[in-house]
């Protein structure tokens, strides 16, 4: 299931086995409050926490003796395990049977940041995965206007997303700016200028409109944004290299057959990154891009070389990309 199904799973009852699995840590973390809460009393003497990279071989009698240890005063025992991904041989030898034969009053919860080679636990019947991957805008943005409307303020879906956006849909980033909000505005409606001000952009994104001026042959736009970020980021040598770390992946995106997930995974970002790189990366051409990543690649190595000043390199490629 994903994440936002979990709170109506639990209203229906405890399950025995949890896999709370993903990159995104907000839903990780309140995945892990939520069950906790819901079924957990006293949690000082029914909570107990393992590592799952030190579970290996005859140390996964440490999971079995907690998992098989009866609650205190309360009808749930919580166990939970981070980063566990058991071998094959591990898990048939030493917790196949406890698993199949979980006890009653034990709730197992696995949290791990990403799939590894092992066992699939989330292919096993008796185990309730939740998708914990960093969700979709429109999963983030209706998470925001049902949060903003809860808290009393009124925002409309258009600027919802822009606070989706401007965060990359990272959640635990959505989380911290929307209650920044919150107790900015109180109550009342939320305009989209007040979310230009308050919100901070993450970086990728004030980079991803830069790029998107570039599509659209915007020259004031783009430099706004390049003069903003080098205040921010400290120099133009830094900026160089994230519009060439940004071109890269652009170009690695629209020339490979690869799905969104495999180039999630390849190129270290979020799935839904990769989905706007691409759409980005058309809007450019390869060509294009090609040139863009040379052209930078010399600016940076000139650089390098003494040959010119960060500002001066900066400058010659804003030339290259609007004038040439």
């Amino acid at each position: 299931m994903k994440f936002t199904e979990l709170k109506n799973d639990i209203q229906e009852g405890a399950k025995s086995i949890y896999l709370l699995e993903g990159d995104d840590a907000y839903f990780r973390l309140k995945g892990e409050e939520m069950i906790k809460s819901a079924f957990v009393q006293m949690p000082e003497l029914n909570f107990t926490s393992l590592d799952g990279e030190t579970l290996k071989g005859n140390s996964m009698s440490q999971l079995v003796a907690a998992v098989e240890s009866v609650p205190f005063m309360s009808e749930k025992r919580l166990v939970k395990v981070t980063e566990f991904h058991p071998s094959d041989t591990d898990f048939d030898k030493h917790l196949k049977n406890t698993f199949e034969n979980f006890p009653q009053e034990t709730i197992l919860l696995i949290v791990n940041s990403e799939g590894r080679k092992g066992v699939d636990l989330k292919r096993k019947s008796y185990v309730t995965y939740v998708d914990c991957n960093c969700a979709d805008e429109e999963t983030v943005t209706k998470w925001a206007y049902i949060t903003l409307r809860n808290a009393k303020i009124s925002a409309s879906v258009d600027v919802c997303t822009l606070i989706a956006r401007y965060c990359q849909c990272n959640m635990s980033r959505v989380a911290l700016e929307v209650e920044k909000l919150i107790d900015y505005k109180k109550e009342g409606e939320l305009s989209r200028e007040e979310v230009d001000a308050l919100v901070y952009k993450d970086t990728d994104y004030r980079i991803y409109e830069m790029t998107n001026a570039v599509s659209r042959r915007d020259f004031d736009t783009f430099c706004t944004i390049e003069a903003d970020l080098c205040r921010k980021v400290g120099d133009e040598t830094s900026v160089l290299s994230g519009l060439f770390s940004y071109f890269k992946n652009l170009l690695t995106i629209i020339s490979s057959d690869s799905s969104d997930r495999q180039l999630s995974e390849l190129l270290k970002m979020k799935e839904y990154g990769v989905k706007k790189s691409r759409e980005q990366a058309r809007a450019i051409g390869e060509d294009k891009l090609k040139i863009l990543i040379a052209d930078i690649y010399c600016a940076l190595a000139d650089i390098k070389c003494g040959n010119s000043t960060p500002h001066s390199a900066l400058q010659t490629v804003n030339n290259k990309i609007f004038l040439i």
